[in-house]
């Protein structure tokens, strides 16, 4: 529906211009719609079939009705005059068209159209600011609307002073502390801003578009709760500005926060929710409504990249594999999000997909930040890490808010030594997301590294807090507590417990706690865990010195124990391995057959030594 709203305001829009379109280019255009939209054409429109297309181009389009048309197509509403109707499945108006929702065994409100107020003064003044706008030439088109008083005039004259203030606050970074410099640069125009659209809200003149760039401005102002307010009205004005929905999204840091927004029932809704839970790392939760939503969107390949992506992020990556390689198969020229699926490749140890994906985003499309970022993960997995570090900075050069490049990018400096580059890079992605638990992360190892313990537990205790269910950072903060400064082995005990709670796959919390309850001589515990370990390694059909360590302590332990059959099944175990194992276990093997038996009878001794 927001494609057909769109297409349908980009051909009334350009109806208006006959410099750009001539009378046959028009016409084609409309019957390019009926056929891509299902529209039907309106009477005063159509020709008969006698009228030959030649005849057609003494139309003339220009005319007052067309001009307000145009205005009226940016904000979605078809005015009287419009060449274009659309055919009702079930009949009604065609302003109730564009407020109907998708059939998806729910019910919905309906959209909401934003309704003008007959101020919009001169039309030819605000389509020469929007084209100053669209030049980049933003205090240009701000000053030439100063006068207007309509509202999406004073929306797009407050918009362009408020990039105008942004692009002066980024040329100040850039001039003080180079392109990769830190500097707290402000938007100077933000505080009369704030004051221009806080009063326009209280005297009810302001739009769904005003409220989302009001809403912008306070969360730039540090006022996060009246900006999740403000932009509640704008997305339940008007629901399908998915832009509003984004900032809204990056202001609910809980889901306490998220399930306390009161929003009005509406498919745009379910895609929010779906994204910000995304967002939380509540995978298990995005899948879910994901996948609901795929069941009314059945050819979205959004939807299927957004599944992918949950199941990547619940480490099921053999299932979100497959689901990338389906989506390449229906869009083979997709650039979008195929940046996860080169995180999925480099965490597979893919290294032919992964080729082939760098080598076909290569061919696509290779100024995107996003390819960029494949081809640094392809350098990295072959172990080239000056390359990768360069398409990551190519990336960053293109979109300097691009989390993952510079999360990977600090990757790429531990993996160099670059320990100061590599706290600069994860530092930068958590000023851009606090909420990114890779790059918390990320600094937790880089300040182990340095021996520095007790900086390194702080930033993994950020990194468990937002992301509990990773065992991962449970497990590098038991390690970090293990160390030789601290040896704080309870707490260490305490981190490897969650770890192994939270399902940790590669059995490094269950081998530790093994080792730590023997060093602390709770031989039983010992055992249980070591006896764990094992049968993790059996599942998985695991073999290495682990292997041995829990064979060998059980078979110690159980002969202590004088359970010698137990004992001696694991003994045999070890007859399989060669070298200095295999010896130790005929050695105690002997014991515990030797322990079975028992010692001689004494009626039995007598008898031997009675001459």
């Amino acid at each position: 529906m927001v494609f057909s709203l769109s297409l349908s305001i980009s051909l009334s829009s350009l109806a208006s211009f006959p410099s750009l379109l001539s009378s046959d280019h028009t016409l084609l255009l409309y019957r390019a719609a009926e056929l891509l939209l299902s529209l039907e054409p309106d009477p005063s429109f159509t020709t008969s079939s006698t009228t030959s297309l030649s005849s057609l181009s003494s139309r003339t389009f220009l005319s007052a009705s067309s001009s307000s048309r145009s205005l009226s197509a940016t904000y979605g509403r078809p005015s009287d005059g419009s060449t274009l109707r659309r055919r009702l499945r079930s009949g009604g108006s065609a302003a109730d068209a564009s407020s109907t929702t998708p059939m998806g065994g729910m019910s919905y409100v309906s959209t909401p159209i934003p309704v003008e107020d007959g101020s919009e003064g001169d039309a030819d003044v605000y389509l020469l600011a929007k084209t100053y706008f669209d030049c980049r030439e933003y205090r240009r088109a701000a000053h030439l609307l100063m006068k207007q008083t309509g509202r999406k005039a004073v929306f797009l004259r407050c918009y362009a002073l408020y990039l105008a203030g942004e692009k002066r606050k980024e040329e100040e970074m850039i001039e003080i502390e180079g392109s990769f410099g830190r500097i707290e640069a402000l938007n100077s125009e933000l505080a009369s801003l704030e004051k221009e659209l806080s009063s326009l809200r209280k005297s009810g003149a302001i739009d769904s578009f005003g409220l989302y760039l009001y809403g912008i401005i306070l969360r730039d102002r540090g006022r996060e709760n009246l900006a999740i307010t403000v932009l509640v009205e704008s997305v339940n004005s008007f629901p399908w500005n998915w832009n509003a929905w984004l900032e809204l999204q990056s202001l609910c840091t809980t889901t306490e926060t998220l399930n306390k927004l009161n929003l009005k029932h509406h498919w745009m809704k379910d895609f929010f929710l779906a994204s910000a839970y995304q967002e939380l790392k509540a995978h298990d939760e995005a899948l879910k409504r994901y996948e609901s939503l795929q069941a009314v969107f059945r050819r979205s390949n959004n939807i299927q990249a957004q599944i992918a992506t949950a199941l990547y992020g619940l480490r099921e990556l053999d299932e979100a594999e497959v689901v990338f390689e389906e989506i390449l198969r229906n869009d083979p020229y997709r650039v979008n999000t195929m940046d996860v699926y080169s995180n999925l490749l480099y965490a597979k140890e893919c290294f032919t997909a992964l080729s082939f994906l760098a080598h076909k985003i290569f061919l696509t499309d290779k100024y995107q930040p996003e390819s960029c970022c494949i081809i640094a993960n392809y350098y990295s997995l072959k172990g080239q890490h000056e390359k990768a570090v360069l398409y990551f900075r190519r990336a960053l050069k293109l979109n300097r808010k691009y989390l993952s490049a510079w999360t990977l990018m600090g990757h790429e400096y531990v993996e160099m030594k670059n320990t100061p580059a590599a706290i600069d890079a994860y530092r930068r992605a958590v000023d851009i997301n606090p909420r990114d638990y890779r790059a918390w992360y990320g600094l937790g190892q880089t300040y182990e590294m340095m021996s520095m313990p007790f900086y390194a537990l702080y930033y993994f205790k950020k990194a468990s807090f937002l992301q509990p269910n990773d065992a991962r950072l449970w497990v590098a903060m038991a390690q970090c507590y293990q160390s030789a400064p601290l040896q704080m082995l309870e707490d260490a005990i305490k981190c490897y417990m969650k770890a192994v709670n939270c399902n940790e796959r590669e059995g490094i919390a269950l081998h530790e706690l093994a080792k730590l309850h023997c060093n602390l001589g709770h031989s039983e515990k010992a055992a249980y865990f070591y006896k764990k370990d094992l049968e993790m390694m059996d599942a998985e059909e695991r073999q290495g010195p682990n292997m041995i360590e829990a064979l060998l302590f059980l078979t110690k332990y159980l002969k202590a124990e004088k359970r010698f059959e137990e004992a001696e099944v694991y003994c045999t175990r070890l007859l399989d391995y060669s070298g200095p194992e295999k010896e130790t276990a005929m050695s105690l093997l002997r014991g515990l057959r030797t322990a079975q038996s028992g010692p001689p009878s004494s009626s039995g001794l007598e008898q031997f030594i009675t001459p």
